[in-house]
């Protein structure tokens, strides 16, 4: 029997976004329905974030297992060959995705959201069917996400089953391919590539950029591209892949080189990685009289600095609203305009946005770089400290790469504007960079904080004493 529920705020998706919105409504008090069609926790949880750490860690694991069978660690320790079970791997990051799918339930129901299992379909900016219910609400929040972009002669192969896969079915494989080869060498695609070269792939990536990880600078992409050629992983740059055909049971990829010239590359698993485009087709949206993005080929919702759209009471957070497509920007978002709903002044106006890539070593950039900073035309000073002095990246094993801190800072005040870096484990940095920036802190905020010794901290009040120009443990 079908009903006709309504509500105050509506939020369709439970994505980072849309349970951070729900769970804030009804802790304030708004009654609140969130739609999900499939678990929830949306893609970060359930297809991306959570399962492709669970994933890197895993592979991280057996390759320090791998390094001590062959006896060459370099603290002497030596054990018998491991045996990778891929399967009790893979069923060990389900777990993990569904405590946490699990843990979102409690805490809407904590918050008393309603949660309405279904696709939401609407026939106007505030009312939606799913199945045979209707939803009608004062408010609509819409947070449907993204998805990943096939490469037209690279369909995904059904259900994951044929040789072409996205980063989702990458995440569920049943066995570590033989020989795969990376479509796209962005942040995603090197996650995960490194991960199975890790897990004993060989692993090719095809980019059709100049460079691996386009949207970091040189400097920053170098150590990953030094534990590439380390682990004998090629990289075919000004490349582009054409078509995969299949024969006699193995596949072939075809590109198209720097040169201009077709090769073939024998293969079991394609994973194509060129990007996310925002969810926006299928539930109604040309229903809603809502605005969108020129820019781009008008695949975003237009928003204003308080996620509202053209439509009065209706929002939009999160990847369906424009670069960066991140997590913890939609959590931002969905957190503000619950609190905008509720009656609270509040506006989307971040200092910065940290971006991580989670590759081997890891990447953080936070605010502007020195070219960004120089396109501005800003007078700036900066300092760099080196991951190898850092104590405690050498008595963890993690010193090695080529890693470093760096900060850039105003001329005239010594504020910070910018901190980049890169080594093994340094995301767990992203939030003092990320505070330092949002505070307005300077220079000699940073060099004055006292930072436990030793502690891979260290290296952010290095670099700040290096931009200073009287760096203690570097030269």
């Amino acid at each position: 029997m079908s009903e006709h529920l309504t509500c105050e705020v509506l939020v369709v998706g439970s994505g980072p976004g849309g349970y951070v919105a729900a769970i804030r409504a009804g802790q304030l008090g708004l009654d609140t329905i969130l739609v999900e069609d499939g678990k929830l926790g949306g893609t970060c949880l359930i297809r991306g974030c959570i399962p492709s750490k669970a994933l890197i860690e895993a592979a991280e694991k057996y390759e320090q297992a791998i390094t001590n069978a062959k006896g060459s660690s370099e603290i002497g320790l030596s054990a018998d060959s491991p045996i990778l079970d891929f399967k009790k791997t893979i069923a060990w990051k389900d777990g993990i995705t569904e405590k946490l799918s699990s843990g979102v339930a409690g805490l809407l129901k904590a918050a008393g959201v309603r949660v309405v299992s279904g696709w939401a379909v609407f026939e106007n900016a505030k009312t939606c069917l799913v199945g045979d219910d209707k939803i009608t609400a004062t408010n609509v929040i819409l947070a449907t996400g993204s998805k990943s972009v096939a490469l037209k002669g690279l369909p995904f192969s059904k259900n994951g089953k044929g040789p072409v896969i996205s980063s989702t079915e990458a995440l569920d494989l049943s066995e570590v391919p033989k020989k795969l080869v990376v479509v796209g060498a962005g942040y995603i695609g090197m996650e995960l590539g490194i991960a199975y070269r890790k897990l004993g792939a060989e692993v090719t990536f095809i980019e059709a950029a100049k460079t691996i990880l386009p949207g970091f600078d040189k400097q920053l992409s170098a150590p990953v591209s030094k534990w590439l050629r380390d682990h004998d992983v090629d990289v075919q740059t000004n490349s582009f892949a054409q078509s995969v055909s299949a024969k006699g049971g193995t596949h072939t990829l075809t590109y198209t080189d720097k040169d201009g010239k077709d090769v073939k590359l024998s293969c079991h698993k394609v994973l194509v990685t060129v990007g996310r485009i925002p969810n926006t087709q299928g539930w109604g949206l040309e229903n809603m009289a809502i605005d969108m993005v020129p820019e781009n080929n008008g695949i975003f919702i237009k928003v204003d600095d308080k996620c509202r759209t053209a439509m009065r009471g209706v929002y939009a957070i999160g990847d369906l609203v424009g670069e960066p497509m991140l997590a913890h920007k939609a959590s931002a978002q969905g957190e503000m305009v619950a609190e905008i709903i509720a009656g609270k002044k509040r506006s989307f106006q971040p200092a910065a946005i940290p971006a991580v890539c989670f590759t081997d070593p890891e990447i953080v950039s936070v605010g502007v770089t020195p070219a960004e900073a120089k396109d501005k035309g800003l007078a700036f000073t900066q300092g760099k400290f080196r991951w190898a002095a850092n104590g405690r990246a050498l008595t963890t094993g993690t010193a090695e790469g080529g890693g470093f801190v760096r900060i850039l800072a105003l001329k005239d005040t010594g504020r910070i504007i910018g901190i980049q870096a890169v080594g093994r484990h340094i995301s767990e940095l992203s939030g003092e960079f990320v505070l330092a920036i949002e505070m307005n802190a300077t220079l000699q905020d940073i060099a004055g904080t006292i930072h436990a010794h030793p502690t891979l901290s260290e290296a952010t009040m290095e670099a700040a004493l290096s931009a200073l120009g009287h760096p203690i443990h570097s030269v």
